[in-house]
């Protein structure tokens, strides 16, 4: 590299100076160094990229990526009534969508009825309200489980939603074995970035290794966790943070499901992950690259995993919702555009895009429509789906995946310094860095050294709205209607029976998913599930240090 630093140094001195003095460069924050050479990279390729689909992964988990299969478009969609959502999901598979992904209102997220007062103008607002199997077999009505895959949002109370999810497939005759798709099931970034918790981190974290080991021995094709980064960034993160945090948290899992008695190889398999894709389209390509050989190496070295799936960090993504702007929303077009494309440039396995007017409402039809056209269009006429790892060897890429994947190491080591995630969530190291951040990013807008167009520079007279989206407020007083006729109309004995065996099994250490699954089946509802588990586990207040 000799010869290559004195070629630099002539460069700088009697090409660059003098460009410098007639257009000095733009006054604004950059991230990135002026020029990147051989020299910012000084790893091998064999140690530090490899072959895609071969260990570090740092160029994707499968040999051909796009060019033998696309990613899954998962469209994020679900709003009002179980049967409301059905249309929506209907309507996107005939778009072209290739997987689900089920958001739930608020109440559901918390472990509430409809009926519930807490749930008051709450129902079916920000997703679909599903209080009982029967609102879960009508939100799948003609839609064969055994064929789709299907993602779901949902944490505190996943363990519930899955059975739910289970009873249906039961009923459609589908085996349980079949079954593919993934339940989020990270209960521990809503003590710090997202907030629908219901229990103590102990028993949510017995909850969440309960359906690990359900996964195992019933569900072999599903992804029992997708550990969360998008939410973490959306409080604020930046994307090293994205990476560490997201990263410790699943250092956690992995470790409670060892304690709990699983082998590594048992879970590795079955551990997804879910990031956000932000505007900066080389800094994002660089995190989705150094996260996955972080992985691997964790896996495979922490761990000792040795089946090389277990090494494989595979993500869904979704684009960010925080950069979306109320301001011009026909900008956020373009934005999701570039969001989408660096998650395609950086490998990932499944995709949802959000749409132009989420900064506003809910997406119409025609607006979650160009969100899935934008995959589309990316997937076929753009090229970079054409060849693994497009960018793999930009020695610009290549400096920041290093940069990432070290910083990212650094905080991963304080983590374990604390005593690991949960110790570190309990003491709020990790709130406040993630407050830090986000205080740093607005500060930097509103000094304008940051420019969000449309917002603090390029600003128009706004132009008048289009149509939003809006939930008849009639929902929710249909949807407890229904949930009345339900209690009305079941065996009240076996639910009383399934209840109190699963109040039984809570107090002792027996797995719950069976018995959480009878009671679904005997057509209890969520909210008696969840208050059963209150009873038995308490809730969770959050005290002043993660505040």
């Amino acid at each position: 590299m000799g010869r290559l630093d004195e070629e630099l140094e002539r460069w700088e001195e009697q090409v660059l100076r003098p460009a410098l003095s007639r257009f000095p460069e733009r006054r604004e924050r950059f991230e990135l160094e002026r020029l990147y050479t051989p020299l910012d990279v000084t790893q091998s390729y064999e140690e530090a990229l490899g072959f895609p689909g071969e260990y570090p992964f740092t160029r994707g988990v499968q040999p051909t990526m796009y060019r033998g299969r696309l990613w899954t478009m998962r469209q994020y969609a679900g709003y009002a009534t179980a049967a409301e959502s059905n249309r929506r999901y209907r309507y996107l598979l005939a778009q072209g969508q290739t997987g689900l992904s089920v958001a739930f209102d608020l109440p559901t997220q918390i472990g509430y009825d409809s009926d519930h007062p807490l749930a008051e103008g709450e129902v079916g607002r920000v997703g679909v309200a599903i209080d009982s199997l029967e609102d879960m077999e009508r939100l799948f009505e003609g839609i064969p489980l055994e064929q789709v895959s299907t993602s779901m949002t949902i944490n505190a109370p996943a363990a519930v939603l899955l059975a739910m999810y289970v009873a249906v497939a039961e009923k459609q005759g589908a085996s349980p074995a079949r079954l593919r798709g993934t339940v989020q099931n990270d209960i521990l970034k809503e003590y710090v970035a997202r907030g629908t918790y219901i229990f103590p981190p102990g028993p949510s974290m017995r909850l969440t290794t309960d359906i690990f080991r359900f996964g195992k021995e019933h569900l072999p094709e599903w992804n029992v966790i997708s550990v969360s980064g998008y939410h973490i960034r959306e409080a604020g993160a930046t994307a090293v943070q994205e990476v560490a945090f997201t990263l410790a948290s699943a250092i956690a899992y992995v470790q409670a499901a060892i304690d709990a008695g699983l082998d590594v190889d048992d879970l590795g398999g079955q551990v997804s992950f879910f990031f956000a894709a932000h505007s900066n389209l080389l800094e994002e390509v660089a995190k989705f690259r150094a996260a996955r050989r972080l992985w691997a190496r964790i896996m495979r070295e922490r761990f000792r995993a040795r089946n090389p799936r277990s090494w494989m960090l595979r993500f869904h993504t979704q684009t960010a919702g925080s950069t979306l702007t109320a301001q011009q929303p026909e900008n956020n077009i373009v934005r999701v555009a570039l969001q989408a494309l660096a998650a395609v440039l950086g490998g990932t396995q499944s995709l949802h895009t959000n749409s132009r007017d989420e900064a506003l409402s809910l997406p119409t039809e025609e607006s979650a429509a160009i969100a899935l056209r934008t995959q589309q269009i990316i997937a076929h006429e753009s090229g970079v789906a054409d060849t693994v790892d497009p960018l793999g060897g930009s020695y610009c890429v290549e400096a920041l995946t290093n940069r990432i994947e070290e910083e990212a190491s650094r905080y991963i080591a304080e983590i374990d310094r604390l005593g690991g995630a949960l110790r570190a969530i309990e003491t709020g190291f990790i709130s406040r860095e993630i407050q830090a951040s986000a205080y740093r990013y607005q500060r930097e807008i509103e000094s304008r050294e940051r420019i969000v167009v449309g917002v603090n520079q390029y600003v128009t007279g706004e132009a008048a709205r289009g149509q939003l989206l809006r939930v008849d407020p009639k929902v929710q007083e249909e949807q407890v209607a229904r949930l009345e006729a339900l209690k009305a109309s079941r065996d009240t004995a076996r639910v009383h029976a399934a209840l109190s065996a699963l109040e039984e099994a809570a107090r002792g250490d027996a797995n719950l998913m069976p018995l959480i699954l009878e009671a679904v089946r005997a057509y209890a509802t969520l909210g008696e599930i969840c208050d059963v588990l209150r009873r038995v586990f308490g809730e969770y207040r959050p005290s002043a240090a993660v505040t």
